[in-house]
């Protein structure tokens, strides 16, 4: 067993790198917190004081170069990952980056360029690959259970959710677009993830922005500024046409006119499908000429796979990522061609030279 302590700074210092990250990264016994960083230094400076990290930074090139760092967390808007994951991989230093990996998919191509260089790793935060549901029903479909997969659905509709007009979620330079590199990156990754991540045809959609003049459809937690910047969707439709011959239909909505919230996705096999609907998995089959509904118990106490222990350990021992950018690449690709598909009004098809990120390694 290695027990080597692998010393950890986060850049961005929000709720998410909060809630998410220094609230598991604290807990593991190979990991050291040993600094924080944020433009707002004030923010930086009360994580630092509630998770006892000694040093805080203003400025992310200060901390790297004047700190021995293992690895950090990026956890700013979108347009600064690829800036910072590079610079930080550059120094020797591995990545964990929130989602989307960058704001579009040469930025994110950029930095798996930085991470082949460096010999170093990049781990895209994909946190819903880690629930028990995501993992038990990947290896229930890829023991076959489900047979051949031929179609996927998925979705997040919010009634009320968008993140706040006027912050940078809603500013397109900030963020590369809206809701479907907000929500899309969470839901539409996870058919697509655990349909074996198969190469795109085409894609074909509509974005609309139905919501972008009112401040009273926020996120629970999110306030707006009255006359703030919103210039991306809130709502996404699409169509993927995969080359094997499968499809994936998707929505994804910060504010919609519907009863209530739905986080799902639904995978169609020719022995069998499943439903994630709001966190509840379902698989419908059929035994002895009978339609069956099956609903696994999976203890919620129990973690069958953690995110940060599964990076820390891949650095450690160099074992294969679950997320790695390689898969953020992949996404960003797709994103990049629904939202020139959206703005044409017409299916946009892969060029076959765009599949040096689509064919997947175990070497991740």
């Amino acid at each position: 067993m290695n027990n080597q302590k692998l010393r950890y700074g986060l850049i961005g210092a929000g709720s998410n790198a909060e809630r998410k990250h220094l609230n598991n990264y604290i807990n593991l016994p190979n990991v050291e917190l040993v600094s924080i960083c944020d433009v707002n230094i004030e923010n930086a400076e009360r994580l630092a004081k509630k998770y006892n990290i000694i040093k805080v930074y203003s400025n992310y090139e200060d901390m790297l170069n004047q700190e021995n760092l293992d690895l950090v967390s990026v956890c700013t808007p979108n347009y600064l990952h690829a800036e910072i994951s590079i610079y930080a991989l550059l120094k020797g230093v591995n990545v964990h980056c929130e989602k989307p990996l960058a704001v579009n998919a040469s930025e994110a191509e950029k930095i798996v360029e930085a991470k082949n260089k460096s010999g170093k790793r990049v781990m895209v935060g994909l946190n819903n690959r880690f629930t028990n549901e995501a993992v038990y029903l990947k290896k229930y479909i890829d023991a076959g259970y489900l047979g051949d997969i031929y179609q996927a659905k998925a979705g997040w509709i919010r009634r009320s959710g968008i993140p706040g007009r006027g912050t940078w979620f809603t500013n397109k330079d900030c963020a590369g677009g809206g809701v479907m590199i907000d929500l899309g990156v969470h839901y539409l990754d996870l058919a697509l993830y655990l349909m074996g991540m198969p190469e795109p045809s085409y894609v074909t959609g509509a974005t609309y922005n139905n919501f972008d003049h009112t401040t009273t459809r926020n996120r629970n937690g999110y306030k707006g500024i009255a006359n703030g910047i919103f210039n991306v969707e809130d709502s996404a439709m699409g169509f993927i046409g995969l080359k094997n011959g499968a499809t994936v239909n998707f929505e994804f909505s910060w504010a919609s006119n519907i009863e209530k919230d739905k986080q799902y996705v639904e995978i169609l096999g020719t022995k069998g499908g499943a439903t994630l609907i709001n966190g509840e998995l379902k698989i419908h089959s059929e035994l002895l000429d009978t339609c069956v509904d099956i609903s696994p118990i999976l203890n919620p106490n129990i973690k069958l796979l953690n995110e940060f222990e599964h990076f820390t350990n891949s650095i450690l021992s160099n074992k294969a990522l679950m997320a790695p950018a390689e898969h953020g690449v992949y996404m960003m690709e797709i994103i990049d061609h629904f939202y020139q598909a959206a703005s044409k009004n017409e299916p946009v098809f892969f060029e076959k030279d765009k599949n040096k990120f689509l064919l997947l390694s175990s070497s991740f």
